[in-house]
């Protein structure tokens, strides 16, 4: 039987050994991109002064925190459908989770949400205050496209191109950067269900569907297999937020790693507040079955990816 749980672990791992190292370090070097290269000039390597450390350690800090590494995840595992090699996937993946880490640090703001714990330590705000995790945050979103502008990445600079640019669309006004202004909106308006359905195809979908287009990306695969996996992580992601919303109504901090009871105190419009608790919850359910239905011109080769979308509607953190 697949160890799904076994899996994400061991990509966990994986993800953290490949951020860690491309990540600067403290009064070290400031350029670490891809230390899986060996470097070709000296001018890759620039030490870091007071001001930058602090921002390092930061973006260190808020980064190599854990998590759920799902979106990495879904990056490693399309990737693989198409036979990319595993170091050219993992970086790309490294690039997406620093993308997510940079807007998770400033979904926490008080300008934002307002949370002072994630993943069960104190936000990035809380640790260094509000203006070393704006600049954490901005700094680990250029660092990104840093990583996946680099050659290592992929040998055809149009593929690096094409990567950059779907997932720059994803992260921006037109994904997740709307979806969360769309969601802070929310707070003051009443919204009909298509609505947040729309809301959170932007804030949560497109990242989730970039992380598995980048692998077919990778690949070079026919556009046909990108719209069905584009499709599928469409379907998974809606599933994975309205479970999200189910756990800040019905978990607890201790096994969310979170503060609970959030939406409700700042009336933000989700599926849950519109539909209830057990209506939501077929809802995910059935998001999830539509997303394995996506995978069917994959066969048993996405096995993993149909897995991971029971996962995400029975996940209790």
């Amino acid at each position: 039987m697949f160890d799904l749980q076994g899996a994400l672990a061991d990509i966990s791992v994986q993800l953290d050994e490949a951020m860690h190292e491309l990540l600067p370090n403290p009064g070290n070097v400031s350029n670490k991109v891809i230390s899986i290269a060996s470097r070709e000039t000296s001018d890759d390597v620039t030490e870091c002064h007071s001001g930058e450390n602090k921002v390092v350690d930061a973006m260190r800090y808020s980064a190599l925190s854990g998590g759920k590494r799902l979106r990495p995840f879904l990056t490693v595992e399309c990737a693989g459908l198409f036979g990319v090699s595993p170091q050219a996937a993992m970086t790309t993946a490294a690039a997406i989770e620093f993308i997510h880490t940079y807007s998770l640090i400033h979904d926490d703001l008080p300008a934002m949400d307002n949370d002072d714990f994630r993943r069960g330590q104190p936000s990035c705000h809380k640790k260094f205050g509000e203006a070393a995790a704006i600049l954490a945050g901005d700094g680990l979103l250029t660092f990104a496209f840093e990583v996946l502008a680099h050659r290592k990445v992929h040998a055809d600079a149009s593929v690096r191109c094409e990567l950059i640019r779907t997932i720059a669309k994803a992260a921006g006004v037109f994904g997740m950067v709307g979806g969360q202004m769309m969601d802070l909106d929310a707070e003051h308006k009443a919204m009909e269900a298509e609505e947040i359905i729309r809301l959170q195809r932007l804030k949560t979908g497109e990242m989730f569907a970039v992380s598995c287009e980048a692998g077919a990306i990778l690949g070079k695969a026919p556009e046909q297999m990108r719209n069905s996996l584009r499709r599928y992580a469409h379907d998974m992601g809606l599933a994975f937020q309205i479970t999200d919303d189910l756990l800040d109504v019905e978990g607890t901090r201790e096994k969310t790693g979170k503060t609970v009871g959030k939406d409700q105190t700042a009336g933000k419009a989700t599926l849950v507040a519109v539909l209830g608790v057990e209506r939501a919850r077929e809802q995910s359910k059935t998001l999830a079955e539509q997303a394995k239905q996506h995978l069917a011109c994959f066969d048993k080769k996405a096995n993993t990816l149909r897995v991971l979308a029971d996962y995400v509607v029975s996940r209790r953190s």
